[in-house]
């Protein structure tokens, strides 16, 4: 009994150890014809660097990437950043008194946020462009929502900040319209572990949804291939 437990413990820790391979190669050779390697959005610029490829050289790309911020979460913490790095991170903009989109949209978001509860690498980040969304507020708002809060972040802050953060960083609109009105993009983001942005969805459509739940899957198993980590 006691040889069949060890054996049984090795063939599940070989199986751990080969999972992050086997995703990678079934996503990105298997599935070349349902998964595609996901775009880098944004401006880009040529690096003075560069790579080999087959023996010769190959310009740097300098990819856009989410500018430096600092926003306060449902829980009066400050959050940074930094948060972002090295975690695949969900991204949308709504407001608390908004009548119909914003529930709808995070809704949907609860559910993928379950499904990937207890995985390390992902979270999940909203913004508010309300400043009527204080820290308390928030912290009501997300408790309709099981997901913890080191899961899913619901963030708040000066809209000086928040609005060019959503324009020139996540590159979407965020503006206010008028009492209790405002403009800003009904689009998920996907950002990476450099903090690129790798994927928009619209929350109108059910079946952009599944296509996020998908490219999260392609998403994980790069980072996975790039930090050489077996935090699922």
């Amino acid at each position: 009994m006691r040889k069949l437990s060890i054996l049984k413990k090795i063939i599940i820790l070989v199986l751990i150890l080969a999972l992050p391979g086997f995703l990678y190669y079934l996503l990105t050779v298997k599935g070349k014809n349902r998964y595609h390697a996901l775009t880098v959005f944004g401006p880009k610029q040529v690096a003075k660097t560069s790579h080999k490829v087959n023996g010769k050289d190959v310009p740097d790309t300098i990819y856009h990437t989410l500018p430096a911020f600092s926003l306060l979460n449902q829980e009066g913490q400050k959050v940074s950043d930094n948060s972002l790095v090295n975690r695949i991170t969900v991204v949308d903009f709504f407001y608390t008194r908004c009548p119909n989109i914003c529930s709808q949209m995070n809704k949907s978001l609860d559910s993928l946020a379950s499904e990937y509860g207890g995985n390390k690498l992902i979270q999940f980040v909203s913004i508010t462009v309300d400043p009527y969304d204080t820290q308390q507020v928030l912290k009501k708002y997300s408790d309709q929502y099981k997901v913890p809060a080191s899961k899913w972040l619901f963030l708040t802050g000066d809209t000086s900040v928040i609005y060019p953060l959503a324009r020139t960083g996540f590159l979407v609109n965020a503006v206010k319209a008028g009492n209790e009105d405002f403009i800003y993009s009904d689009k998920i983001i996907l950002i990476d572990g450099g903090k690129r942005i790798r994927g928009y969805y619209s929350a109108t459509v059910s079946d952009e949804f599944d296509r996020l739940d998908n490219e999260i899957k392609v998403l994980l198993s790069e980072e996975l291939m790039k930090n050489n980590t077996l935090e699922y």
